[in-house]
């Protein structure tokens, strides 16, 4: 073979192996569950067997999971997951007394320690050589009312008694940690999730004030998220809340359905699908044709990226 030919055909390579490459990277798809799961699941016999089941049945990339507390070891072995225990470091990872954890099918990079573990924490996952800064998060569910529009006070009345509770407490004791990873997200993304306890400002708004008795209310929990420039990820892809409320919070005995698990993100990333699962704890969850006794109390959510 001529050299010139054989360095035409190298160079051909090459570039065919640079571009493939990069399609590939165009077309990396990453899918975030994010579950509270009760108890470790340990509310119903084989509780952890059945979320064991269910995330087997979702297949998502990542968990961020509330209420692990000591379940979680043993799921993520039994998937095949990594596994990290948002807790100081050294704590056995089958600590019964952990509430968050991060699951993920790729590599962890860098801890992401706050000095409140039990509501918020993270971890760096790498893929394919990227960064993703993932948080698992947990808020408290007071100050609740399940029918907070029936309390009788106005828009302003109603963030004053919500600004009065744990929950904008714990919300605020971490914000600094939030603030800080939203300003750098433009080189390394960051996703958000769990078990918030709150109702979101996006629920809350002109469509649906006919049946909030007229209030349009900017819950600060799920605003003060949006002003640091996060995107909640479900209400994205499915705007009007009367056409897709996204419930993750009922109960058979009272009128308190609401959606108040969430995934949100920031940088680096495109929310292509979005979903919101529920089913009532000990009643069957259909998925993927298969029948699932449901462990917890909470719905969960699952949302897929395009990483750009």
């Amino acid at each position: 073979m001529h050299k010139t030919t054989y360095l035409i055909i190298l160079y051909s390579i090459f570039l065919f192996a640079g571009n493939w490459g990069m399609a590939q990277d165009e077309n990396r798809t990453l899918t975030f569950m994010a579950w509270n799961i009760l108890h470790g699941g340990n509310d119903l016999e084989d509780g952890q067997q059945r979320v064991i089941e269910i995330i087997k049945e979702i297949d998502p990339d990542v968990v961020m999971m509330v209420e692990t507390y000591g379940s979680g070891k043993l799921i993520a072995e039994t998937l095949g997951y990594n596994f990290h225990l948002i807790a100081p470091e050294g704590t056995p990872l089958d600590d019964k007394s952990v509430n968050l954890s991060i699951y993920s099918k790729y590599p962890f990079g860098k801890r992401i320690d706050t000095e409140h573990p039990f509501y918020l924490g993270g971890r760096e996952i790498l893929v394919d050589g990227k960064k993703i800064n993932v948080f698992s998060n947990w808020f408290y569910y007071l100050p609740w009312n399940n029918e907070p529009e029936k309390m009788g006070k106005s828009t302003e009345e109603l963030l004053a008694w919500e600004a009065e509770g744990k929950r904008t407490e714990m919300i605020k004791k971490v914000l600094p940690y939030l603030e800080n990873y939203a300003v750098a997200a433009d080189t390394i993304p960051m996703v958000l999730g769990g078990d918030m306890n709150t109702l979101s400002h996006l629920d809350w708004n002109e469509e649906t004030k006919n049946r909030h008795n007229d209030l349009v209310v900017p819950w600060y929990a799920t605003k003060v998220l949006e002003e640091l420039g996060l995107t909640d990820s479900y209400r994205e892809l499915h705007p009007n809340p009367n056409w897709h409320p996204g419930i993750t919070w009922d109960s058979k005995d009272a009128v308190d359905s609401h959606r108040i698990d969430y995934i949100f993100y920031k940088g680096g990333l495109r929310a292509i699908s979005s979903q919101s699962y529920m089913a009532f704890f000990g009643e069957p969850i259909h998925l993927n044709g298969k029948e699932i006794t449901y462990p917890s109390d909470h719905g969960f959510v699952i949302t897929t990226f395009q990483l750009e």
